[in-house]
């Protein structure tokens, strides 16, 4: 199911995305917003996989907008300005929709999405940082450390990506085989759990601490490997 939500300053466009979004299997279309100011308040508070995103809006640009969205949130760009086109594609945007669209250019740019989903799922974690998008390697995390509201990416290069996240919402971007939350505070690669000592994980340099509310699961799956 692909969660989506759509932010354009026209009603009438609004409706429209909603009435074809309804056509849509698979596709849920949350929520739909006239304000750039509520859209990023619903965005603070609930991961989307999908924004449908108009470009001339009275406040700011829309692709300014996206590029300030810290959870990695895929876009097509509804707007009727064909001249953003390039500026889009060069910021990872799936799909380029010119009004008026029909339903049947609307549901090809929504196939994209499942197909893009698809073939990122288990591989890669793709994050927004630094005003770019970051696609690591599962293969390549060493672990993922939350730091308040805020997620730092240690990577086996022993460079850091640091991005806005809460560590639910990067749970959620992660394989549950490959994965496992230890501590409130850390997120590691089950197949880097060689090494407990005193209810602590050894991986390389680092040696992090088995939180009380994750110990048992940590234990089922130690000792399953």
């Amino acid at each position: 199911m692909i969660k989506a939500i759509a932010l354009d300053d026209e009603i009438l466009a609004l409706k429209i995305i909603e009435n074809y979004a309804g056509k849509i299997e698979n596709l849920f279309l949350e929520k739909v917003f006239n304000t750039q100011s509520d859209a990023q308040k619903y965005l603070n508070k609930f991961p989307v996989d999908l924004i449908f995103l108009d470009i001339e809006m009275p406040s700011k640009n829309g692709m300014d907008f996206y590029k300030n969205i810290s959870q990695n949130t895929k876009v097509i760009f509804t707007t009727a300005y064909s001249e953003y086109a390039v500026d889009a594609f060069s910021i990872n945007a799936v799909d380029y929709l010119l009004k008026p669209f029909s339903f049947e250019r609307f549901k090809a740019a929504v196939e994209k999405v499942k197909i893009n989903s698809d073939a990122d799922e288990i591989k890669y974690l793709s994050i927004r940082a630094d005003y770019k998008l970051h696609k690591i390697n599962f293969n390549d995390i060493l672990l993922i450390e939350g730091l308040d509201d805020y997620i730092q990416i240690h990577v086996n290069d022993h460079s850091t990506i640091t991005a806005r996240s809460s560590m639910k919402n990067i749970l959620e971007k992660l394989s549950e085989k490959d994965f496992v939350r230890v501590h409130r505070s850390y997120i590691v690669p089950i197949q880097n759990i060689k090494t407990i000592v005193n209810r602590n994980i050894h991986i390389g340099e680092f040696i992090i601490p088995i939180g009380e509310t994750y110990k048992d699961l940590v234990m089922k799956i130690v000792n399953k490997g």
